[in-house]
């Protein structure tokens, strides 16, 4: 199972690149795939394959009317289990006896 971290933005467009980064966003939500949304970038679990076609469609989305793209990706992988995104941040705040904040 993989979790995959990512962020993916036109750098060609101005300051403000959110409308793009919506687009990816659905889908990454269209996926079905478990996705956390986070402030720099999002997370998605699943098989390697499922997660890099997710990655690959947001790529050619954005490619179409951009010109020039960054893409920072980050992976995890470890045989079996599921549902890391929630148990990696449960077993840290267990650990520290404190709610943080996530």
């Amino acid at each position: 199972m993989v979790l995959l971290e990512f962020s993916m933005y036109p750098t060609d467009k101005g300051a403000s690149v959110s409308d793009y980064v919506k687009r990816s966003l659905e889908i990454i939500d269209d996926s079905g795939l478990p996705y956390r949304l986070g402030p720099m970038g999002t997370c998605i679990e699943g098989e390697w394959n499922e997660v890099m076609a997710v990655v690959t469609k947001c790529f050619e989305k954005m490619q179409s009317d951009c010109g020039r793209i960054a893409v920072n990706v980050k992976v995890d992988y470890r045989e079996g289990g599921q549902g890391r995104l929630d148990s990696k941040v449960a077993t840290v705040k267990a650990k520290t006896g404190r709610e943080l904040k996530t």
